[in-house]
């Protein structure tokens, strides 16, 4: 029995699908910040399997993840910033506290 791509995308689709469930429905912004992370770990893991399945000899796919995964703890680093400043200010990190900010 062959492994074949679909072994690899189906968890891939999975963890997509749960961090997009997790954005959507928690009001938290830490929890927000976590499901985005999950998003974009799927997001590696699809250009992990196509280079391997459709370019086996080439790392154009795991460049591309490097990249995106030093990305993503840039933007992990400025999220947590804006986070701590925002509970600075409104003493929660609840999404719906946010409109209630004084600029």
């Amino acid at each position: 029995m062959e492994i074949t791509a679909i072994y690899y995308l189906i968890p891939a689709l999975v963890m997509f699908c749960c961090g997009l469930y997790g954005f959507v429905t928690r009001r938290n912004m830490i929890a927000m910040l976590i499901s985005l992370e999950l998003m974009l770990n799927a997001v590696d893991m699809n250009f992990v399997i196509f280079n391997r399945f459709l370019f086996p000899e080439q790392m154009e796919g795991m460049m591309f993840t490097l990249f995106a995964i030093a990305i993503a703890a840039a933007e992990t680093a400025v999220a947590i910033a804006i986070i701590i400043n925002i509970y600075r200010s409104t003493h929660s990190v609840d999404v719906r506290e946010l409109n209630k900010m004084k600029f």
